[in-house]
């Protein structure tokens, strides 16, 4: 019984002699979940097919950018045209341009932006900006918020607020995360303890604007509003990473629509219609400081490149289509909703927390706003979950701290069959 995992299972196999894990990015290899991955051959809208002739409805989305559904025939005929005039040019374009003003016209904290090759890299180049403008060595993040891969963010949370940081990953030097404070996201008095136990040696604070890499954490009411005033008073900069976020939850930068000014947004993802790509965009003092024009070193060979930027173009075209958003908020609201309704008819203790067209079901769970709560979260129940969902034809992420991605793509009808869907799994799983 079941899907045939097949010829999945024999990439697999393959996969595992000579690429580290079987996989090219850890959450891939389905360890959380304790499966062997599904290897996937194609995608179209709003449907995954894998090796073995499966087809999914996805909510994974390329983790984010597949906000138009897979190979929309208008991404896909531009970047198409593109790459008959070539792939890359190491040199400036006018695509580049062109992207770079939309942010801007988009993104009113935007003076100037940077375009980079992805989410980590923009992370890293921001940081890099704030020590340079501050003269400031340290950085403060919060459990649970991830930004990338450098050495300086990939630090474990802290037991408390004046905690410094403890090195997540093996090849990061003590001395490198000790320049990283981590305190807990939704707590303004532990970031005004770390601040004042710092004072003078904070350069910024980057934070995610809703948290969607411990599952989908939205702001507690004045915790974004009351993190800015903190930074002003301390003299730090305030870095909104909004890889996720930016031109997801709304058209622009969604830290804006909350009343921030941030001095610095990192953007990728949705601004690449699933090519890859990063962004740094800000003040243009701050901007200014890289090179050519400042002391602040950054480059990379495929930065802007034609063939991310055309996706990215013609995604955002897509996006400024009257009633998008409306849509997409429509849609994920019903699959919440009908989510709750299983959870709550199946007697399952667990919660749905949703942004926009972001969402996380947290099982176990009454109530999640910070990361020590999430991680209370019952994952064997959500291994089970899933594996019922993959089953139903339903593509998850493979961890209960991941989100899931509603698309344009996504029909009534696939809504409806992924809640009754859930309905099925969950009274089996409990």
């Amino acid at each position: 019984m079941g899907i045939s995992r097949e010829r999945s299972a024999l990439l697999f196999e393959r996969a595992v002699r000579r690429i580290p894990g079987g996989v090219n990015s850890p959450v891939r290899a389905w360890r959380a979940v304790g499966l062997k991955p599904l290897f996937i051959e194609r995608a179209q809208g709003a449907y995954v097919f894998d090796a073995d002739g499966n087809r999914f409805i996805d909510y994974v989305g390329a983790f984010g950018p597949a906000i138009v559904g897979h190979a929309h025939p208008r991404v896909v005929k531009a970047v198409a045209e593109q790459a008959t005039e070539g792939f890359s040019y190491g040199a400036a374009t006018e695509l580049e341009l062109a992207l770079a003003e939309e942010i801007t016209r988009a993104v009113s904290s935007a003076e100037e932006v940077r375009l980079v090759n992805s989410g980590t890299e923009a992370a890293m180049t921001a940081i890099r900006i704030a020590r340079a403008a501050t003269s400031r060595p340290k950085i403060v993040k919060f459990e649970g918020c991830y930004h990338g891969h450098s050495d300086g963010l990939l630090v474990r949370a802290g037991s408390g607020a004046l905690t410094f940081g403890v090195p997540d990953s093996a090849g990061v030097p003590p001395e490198i995360a000790s320049l990283t404070l981590s305190v807990p996201y939704n707590k303004l008095d532990a970031l005004e303890q770390c601040l004042e136990a710092n004072r003078g040696e904070v350069a910024a604070i980057i934070v995610e604007p809703v948290a969607a890499n411990m599952g989908v954490v939205r702001p507690e009411p004045e915790f974004l509003s009351g993190l800015q005033d903190l930074a002003r008073r301390f003299g730090c900069l305030l870095i909104c990473d909004e890889v996720i976020t930016g031109f997801r939850l709304c058209y622009g930068a969604f830290s804006e629509t909350l009343g921030l000014a941030p001095d610095l947004i990192l953007l990728g993802k949705v601004i690449g219609g699933g090519m890859p790509i990063g962004a740094v965009a800000g003040r243009r003092d701050l901007m200014e400081l890289l090179a050519p024009c400042g002391p602040v070193y950054q480059a990379g060979t495929l930065a802007g490149n034609p063939l991310s930027v055309r996706a990215g173009l013609e995604t955002l075209a897509l996006l400024r289509e009257p009633g998008v958003y409306e849509r997409l908020d429509k849609l994920s609201s019903a699959l919440e909703g009908g989510i709750k309704k299983a959870l709550d008819r199946a007697r399952v203790k667990a919660c749905v927390n949703r942004a926009g067209s972001l969402l996380t079901v947290f099982f176990g769970c009454e109530r999640v706003s910070t990361s020590e709560q999430a991680r209370e979260a019952d994952t064997s129940l959500f291994a089970r979950f899933f594996a019922g969902m993959l089953e139903a034809g339903v593509f998850l992420p493979a961890s209960q701290f991941e989100a899931m991605f509603v698309s344009l793509a996504h029909s009534e009808e696939d809504i409806e069959r992924t809640v009754d869907a859930a309905a099925r799994v969950v009274a089996l799983s409990t």
